[in-house]
C-alpha cells in the first residue's frame, strides 16, 4: 500500500504500525520521534489503513471538521501545512488549544461546522483537503456547505456515521441516501466501510464538481 509523504509504517513492539513524526498527544507510543497513529481511535487513520487515496501529503492546506480534542487532526498537522481545526464543544477545544501550542501550523476554531459562514473570514480558500468527522444529522449537507473552501482539484475525506443520521434505519440505507445527497456537489472517487476499526461508518473520498 502506498502511504502519503510524511506517513510511514514504524515498528512498535514488533508490529509495523502507521505513524507520523511529532510530539505525543493522546498517550500513543513514540519511537525515534514517530508517533503511532491508532486507526481504532481515528477515522482518518482507519481510512489510510484501508488504502484509500486521501490526498493527505506533506504541506497540504487542510480544513478538519469535528476536531474534538485533537487526536486525528494532530496527525494531519504533523504532515501538512496550515491546518484549520473546527470543533463545536468548548471542553474539547481546551485540549485542542494545548495540542496547537506545540504545532504552530494548527489553527483551532470554536465553531459549528454546519455554519461555515461563521469562520469563512478565518479559513483560507482553495484548500487541498477537507476532512470531516462530525457526528450529526445531515453530514452530507455539512460537506456540501464547506465545499466553498476546497480547490477545484481538492479532496473531501468524509466518515459518515450511520447512527448519527438515523438510529432506526439500516446503515446501508443511510449511506445510500447520504451519497445521493453528496453527489449534488461532489464526484465520488472511492468509498469503503470502516470495519473492523469503526462499526457502521462509511469512508468517502470525493472531489468538488
Amino acid at each position: 500500500m502506498s502511504l502519503p509523504n510524511g506517513v510511514r509504517y514504524v515498528e512498535f513492539d514488533g508490529d509495523e504500525r502507521l505513524a507520523t513524526r511529532g510530539e505525543r498527544v493522546y498517550g500513543e507510543p513514540v519511537v525515534d520521534g514517530w508517533r503511532r497513529w491508532e486507526p481504532h481511535r481515528s477515522k482518518l487513520g482507519a481510512i489510510l489503513e484501508l488504502g484509500l487515496e486521501t490526498g493527505l501529503e506533506e504541506g497540504v492546506r487542510a480544513l478538519y471538521l469535528g476536531a474534538a480534542s485533537g487526536t486525528t487532526v494532530s496527525h494531519v498537522a504533523d504532515v501538512g501545512g496550515p491546518t484549520y481545526a473546527v470543533e463545536f464543544a468548548p471542553r474539547p477545544v481546551r485540549d485542542l488549544l494545548s495540542v496547537a501550542e506545540r504545532r504552530p501550523n494548527l489553527i483551532p476554531l470554536l465553531a459549528d461546522a454546519r455554519m461555515p459562514e461563521r469562520y469563512a473570514h478565518v479559513v483560507e480558500a482553495d484548500l487541498d483537503l477537507l476532512v470531516q468527522d462530525v457526528a450529526t444529522r445531515g453530514q452530507a449537507d455539512v460537506a456540501l456547505s464547506n465545499r466553498r473552501f476546497l480547490a477545484r482539484d481538492g479532496r473531501l475525506v468524509l466518515a459518515i456515521k450511520a447512527r448519527s443520521e438515523d438510529v432506526t434505519a439500516a446503515p446501508e440505507e443511510v449511506f445510500e441516501r447520504s451519497l445521493d445527497r453528496l453527489e449534488s456537489g461532489y464526484e465520488i472517487l472511492e468509498t469503503a466501510r470502516l470495519e473492523p476499526y469503526h462499526a457502521d461508518h462509511l469512508a468517502v473520498v470525493a472531489t468538488p464538481r
